[in-house]
């Protein structure tokens, strides 16, 4: 190890709203419970309050850690030039302000730490690489991640490699496109065709109405649209095995009923939001 390695790395997940940051030990790829921070984000205001909501969280946690740091992981939602650390996020209701802005010299000025090394990762990936690491799979040759939420994500993760987002969302699928049949939104607005009644969420449908027929309409339909999804990554990247995760994942046992996706390889992801963590601070591995 040179001696600007360190065991201890810290990470962001950076989403539309928010930003956590934790400081993680490489090896074990435990978090620091007590350096996690989360703080909200408002991704419409310009660049200079976005850096500085960002390296605020960033700070917090390396006071609680009381140590300096040396690397720092980031996972970030795309569109993103990862390898470059250039933001080509423009049009999506978020970080329009930082559109083709070099954000490692940026952040760097911000945090005043002029040579900490900054690598990016997919949030979709970075999901998927944690829940690999965390859960010691890492041997295994390759593995397919999917998180099922507001958006649709879609990883592919080999060994040997860094997890890299595999993009799927707007595969052309039916009418649409795959994200528009695999998300929140769909449900509410399936719900709401099939039933006339208007719902916030799964959540919410799953709670009122797991009993009636419009219920069991809507599972069997989103059944279908997943399990051709699934179909779909798995020809492509000739691999049976997932890990899945995203809100709509918690009522997996819902949608599997029967062991309707037995064809497959389905684990659901168990850390949730830090995993997304450990796989940014795992690109250091």
């Amino acid at each position: 190890m040179s001696k600007n390695k360190s065991k201890y790395i810290l990470a962001c997940d950076i989403g539309g709203t928010h930003i956590t940051s934790a400081i993680i030990t490489s090896g074990t790829w435990t978090i620091l419970s007590e350096t996690i921070v989360r703080k909200s984000v408002n991704s419409a205001q310009n660049a200079k309050s976005i850096f500085l909501d960002w390296s605020s969280a960033i700070n917090e946690s390396i006071a609680h850690f009381g140590q300096p740091i040396h690397q720092i992981g980031i996972a970030m939602p795309g569109p993103f030039d990862y390898e470059n650390g250039i933001s080509m996020m423009k049009g999506q209701n978020k970080y329009d302000a930082l559109y083709q802005l070099d954000i490692t010299t940026a952040l760097r000025d911000t945090l005043n730490k002029p040579t900490v090394e900054i690598r990016y990762i997919n949030d979709a990936a970075a999901f998927l690489q944690g829940e690999i690491f965390a859960a010691g799979r890492h041997n295994e040759k390759k593995i397919l991640g999917i998180t099922l939420g507001t958006g649709l994500g879609s990883a592919i993760w080999q060994q040997g490699d860094k997890a890299i987002d595999a993009n799927l969302w707007n595969t052309p699928y039916k009418e649409f496109i795959f994200e528009e049949y695999l998300v929140t939104r769909w449900f509410t607005r399936r719900f709401e065709q099939i039933s006339g009644q208007k719902e916030n969420g799964l959540k919410e449908i799953i709670e009122k109405h797991s009993t009636s027929d419009s219920f069991r309409l809507l599972i069997s339909e989103y059944r279908t649209h997943l399990y051709q999804f699934l179909k779909y990554f798995s020809n492509t990247e000739s691999c049976n095995s997932y890990i899945i995760g995203g809100n709509i994942a918690k009522a997996w046992d819902i949608i599997n009923q029967g062991n309707y996706f037995g064809d497959f390889n389905i684990s659901i992801g168990v850390y949730e939001e830090k995993a997304a963590l450990i796989g940014a601070a795992s690109q250091f591995e």
